[in-house]
């Protein structure tokens, strides 16, 4: 402003909106809303096979091949649902952008929910990691750490897919490719509005979502998948399962896995009905659709939900799930100790047959289906476990696992809420190591240990409440030491925590008379058992160790509970843990 006073000029300056350029520009950025993933896309991961040039995943020219991805159904702009997430594959052609590379870019995300999910590679050659944060419309933030596994030497057992090869200036190498979904968690019941990504040097992002929490369901049956193993095969074949379910509800939806796999499976004509008995319906079966289709293409590594179905799903009860396999499924991923007969056809789509006329064979696994779910409800329990959890040793088709005793005492009472409760026991299953290997068929059928397969099998499960994690048996009966079993129920702890959940934690039975409990394994197990008890990591602790122990011999189970091979217990032995639960206990 420009005042002439007695004949001089004088210049008045407001200093106050003065303001440097850089700051200005950095207020508009903060002002502004930011952009979605996809327009923030600086790096090329996928090649054509014929062009690998036109690509450059790690800075030396090496690429995801496109045919690769196409081959796992893994094709432009397609929605994958991973761990309960849905994220879409980016819709780019081979040798266009693809993916952001971390640099602490804000990216516009919605949605609210339990945790904020990845679709992640590190190309450092080693796993990378950094800090970043999400905000919420409310004006508040959280921090996060997310962790990459490397695309070509990262962990099997986490992958969310492998492609067999890796394109190269030079050709084509026969080495896998990793691609990783990894979870953080959010604020429960904040809106999202953005998301700042780490700094960290060679992190890639490709897609991210908010994991919704599955409000309106409840988890009333699931099973884990142990490995990926051959069947059949089946060409034309439907399978009929029997499932028993906890909780009940007036809707239905079925979730299918198609975990492990390298390659897209292809289920059509899908049904759910009451068992009469056998593979007899009591009614007709009702059919179950797919975002308005009566089949599903599952890609590899991926997942998918039925829509929601008006169907009464009784309590404590079997179901028939029933789905058509179209074309030839010589290896699927599946959950191996059912302690259940299923059934499949002969040739032809009979999903909905009443009758159990065309279901000739029997089968003692559980392929492809991993979750029921019924609308309304309170939410689940959920139970990480080894055999003992699993069944083993139970009478077949009695539905006489300690989960299933439980889920019978929850429905009897009016004290506390009528959770479902979600059995996630896998045989043979560690804390701390892998026995599946996590890629391609396999004979070992005792999974990926259990922090590896936590946020799959616990995590992400439908209404997830309160965790009980009851393992460790295998591990110290393998030469594991107590603090290795320690630190990894620790985390679990630690991780269940950050997701809201109420962690239980359950003492290790004794198995002295079984070959491998040695006086050494029953020191290391009581190490555990010790610190399980005395810690205070877990909001409570079910002493099983207690419950079926023989007072006069303490590293042995008492025989009235013993299913005779002195680890396992029998009927008797896993009630007995079921109605030692104080099922106050279970409540957040």
């Amino acid at each position: 402003m420009r005042r002439r006073v007695r004949g001089l000029a004088i210049v008045i300056v407001s200093f106050a909106f003065l303001v440097p350029a850089a700051s200005a520009r950095a207020a508009a950025d903060e002002r502004a809303e930011p952009p979605p993933l996809e327009r923030l896309f600086d790096s090329t991961a996928v090649s054509d096979d014929a062009r690998p040039d036109l690509a450059d995943f790690d800075g030396s020219g090496a690429s995801l091949s496109a045919q690769d991805l196409t081959a796992a159904g893994w094709t432009p702009g397609r929605a994958l649902t991973v761990q309960g997430a849905r994220l879409a594959w980016p819709r780019r052609q081979p040798g266009e952008p693809d993916n952001v590379r971390a640099a602490g870019q804000t990216v516009r995300v919605g949605g609210r929910g339990d945790a904020l999910a990845f679709l992640v590679a590190g190309t450092g050659g080693a796993e990378v990691s950094g800090k970043g944060s999400v905000s919420y419309l409310n004006g508040t933030r959280s921090p996060y750490r997310l962790t990459a596994p490397d695309w070509r030497t990262g962990p099997l057992a986490t992958k969310a897919v492998a492609l067999p090869h890796i394109n190269t200036p030079g050709g084509q190498l026969a080495q896998q490719a990793r691609l990783y979904v990894v979870t953080v968690p959010l604020v429960p019941g904040r809106q999202v509005a953005s998301v700042r990504l780490p700094r960290a040097a060679g992190l890639h992002v490709f897609a991210l979502a908010v994991r919704p929490s599955a409000r309106g369901w409840t988890g009333s049956w699931a099973a884990a998948s142990s490995g990926y193993a051959a069947v059949g095969p089946w060409s034309d074949r439907t399978v009929r399962l029997v499932v028993h379910t906890s909780a009940g509800g007036p809707r239905v939806r079925l979730r299918f896995d198609n975990t492990f796999s390298a390659a897209p499976v292809r289920i059509g004509s899908t049904t759910v009905a009451v068992q009469a008995s056998g593979a007899s319906a009591r009614d007709v079966p009702v059919a179950v659709s797919f975002q308005g289709a009566a089949g599903v293409e599952i890609p590899a590594g991926a997942q998918v939900f039925s829509d929601p179905l008006a169907f009464a799903v009784p309590e404590d009860a079997n179901l028939l799930v029933s789905f058509h396999l179209p074309g030839t499924v010589a290896a699927a991923p599946l959950h191996r100790l059912a302690m259940q007969r299923s059934y499949v056809s002969e040739p032809g789509d009979h999903a909905a047959d009443g009758s159990s006329v065309a279901y000739t064979r029997i089968v003692t696994s559980w392929p492809l289906l991993t979750g029921v779910d019924v609308g309304g409800g309170p939410g689940s329990v959920v139970v990480l476990g080894d055999s003992i959890t699993d069944g083993d040793r139970s009478t077949t088709d009695a539905n006489r696992r300690w989960p299933n005793v439980l889920a019978t005492r929850l429905l009897k009472q009016s004290v506390v809420p009528r959770y479902g409760v979600l059995n996630q026991g896998i045989s043979g299953n560690r804390v701390v190591s892998d026995r599946y290997p996590g890629d391609g068929p396999s004979t070992d059928m005792a999974g990926v240990s259990a922090l590896h397969r936590l946020d799959r099998d616990v995590l992400a499960q439908t209404s997830a409440r309160t965790a009980i994690v009851f393992e460790g048996v295998n591990d110290v009966r393998w030469q594991a030491a107590a603090g290795q079993v320690i630190a990894g129920l620790r985390e679990i702890a630690d991780r269940g925590h950050a997701r809201g959940l109420r962690v239980l934690a359950a003492t290790i039975l004794p198995c002295e008379g079984e070959a491998l409990c040695t006086a050494a394994v029953d020191a290391e197990r009581s190490a555990v058992n010790a610190w399980i008890r005395d810690s205070g990591v877990f909001d409570g602790v079910l002493d099983f160790d207690g419950v079926v122990r023989d007072p006069a011999h303490p590293a042995r189970m008492l025989a009235a509970y013993d299913s005779g091979d002195h680890l396992h217990p029998g009927d008797a032995g896993l009630t007995a843990l079921a109605e030692s639960v104080d099922l106050r206990a279970l409540v957040p």
